[in-house]
């Protein structure tokens, strides 16, 4: 009896090391699998990302594994080359003149775990302040004096019937905060305009520290804003206008158009600002996003991975409306060209 029992105990303890061992294999495997880049991706290798590398083209990288999230670089000649991912994770990101705006959101988790952190050039977290909702645009000003972030504080998508929007602008040096620019003085058609519907998103920056543009939703109509931080005021210029974006020239603005009423389908477009004439750029496919300029002559947008819902490839194409699309990174998102 003493032997049978002793037998069935070994025969358990080899069982639980088998079991133990498969275990393990399968966890490593995984990881393996976690390392490597889905077939024909690029590959990602953990490194140093700075924010004052001229010829750099940041973004984050979108890829299955361990670096989803992460702030990668590459140089911007060769886009297609391995990414050096870094330990920074945001859902946007932008930087200007070594400051950067990374938002952060963990799935699933409350309001008052999303986080905007203004990083140096090292991306060192210098300022931290939580936001309201979902992250969905971020933007620094040329000089790196000011951060702007908007989220969705209810609603996920600007094309649902019903969303709200928070847009935050916050001085980086002092850390002074405008949470909420619903409470700049709107002007619109010469009178000043007061309604409960007010939303606004997309800020994009000007060289001067003060001057900055934005989308501006009332009424159930979208229209381009000139506004002032200093003047905590904001005056309409164009409608159906979304997520601007201001040339590096400051001559034009890039933007989404609305090309359907009622349906979530926009067109890019660039307007000239000095005479507010606008062309269709060579990308038919709707683009929800806040284009990026990577010079004076080239934007760059997110477009939905073909057969991924939850990932996006970087396309390019050229402002003055001739072209075509080109694809630029895919398993990317919010481009920035450094230097």
């Amino acid at each position: 009896m003493t032997l049978s029992l002793s037998r069935r105990l070994i025969v358990l303890a080899v069982a639980v090391l088998l079991l133990g061992g498969l275990a393990a294999a399968l966890v490593l495997r995984a990881a393996s699998r976690d390392d490597k880049p889905s077939a024909g991706g690029p590959t990602v290798a953990p490194g140093t990302v700075t924010l004052t590398r001229p010829g750099t083209l940041t973004f984050l990288n979108g890829g299955q594994g361990p670096h989803r999230g992460a702030l990668a670089s590459v140089p911007a000649d060769a886009p297609d080359s391995e990414r050096t991912a870094s330990e920074l994770n945001c859902r946007r990101f932008y930087a200007a003149s070594g400051t950067g705006v990374c938002l952060r959101s963990t799935p699933g988790a409350l309001a008052q775990d999303n986080k905007a952190l203004i990083v140096d050039s090292e991306l060192r977290t210098l300022r931290s302040f939580p936001l309201a909702g979902t992250p969905s645009r971020a933007r620094v000003s040329p000089s790196g004096r000011f951060a702007a972030w908007t989220v969705f504080v209810s609603g996920e998508s600007y094309g649902a019937a019903f969303f709200s929007t928070r847009t935050a602008i916050v001085d980086t040096r002092t850390g002074k905060l405008e949470a909420n620019l619903e409470e700049f003085t709107i002007t619109m058609d010469g009178r000043e305009h007061r309604a409960q519907d007010v939303n606004f998103w997309g800020v994009t920056f000007s060289k001067d520290d003060d001057t900055f543009y934005a989308t501006l939703s009332t009424g159930g109509e979208t229209h381009l804003v000139k506004g002032s931080i200093s003047g905590r005021s904001v005056t309409t210029l164009a409608k159906n206008v979304e997520c601007p974006s201001l040339s590096p020239d400051e001559t034009r603005i890039a933007y989404k158009k609305r090309v359907r009423a009622g349906a979530s389908l926009w067109r890019e477009h660039v307007m000239d600002l000095g005479t507010l004439r606008e062309h269709a750029l060579a990308e038919k496919r709707s683009v929800d996003d806040q284009a990026a300029w990577l010079d004076d002559r080239t934007l760059a947008y997110g477009l939905p991975t073909d057969g991924a819902a939850d990932s996006t490839d970087l396309w390019t194409v050229p402002a003055d409306g001739s072209g075509t699309p080109r694809l630029l990174a895919p398993g990317a998102s919010s481009p920035v060209r450094l230097g």
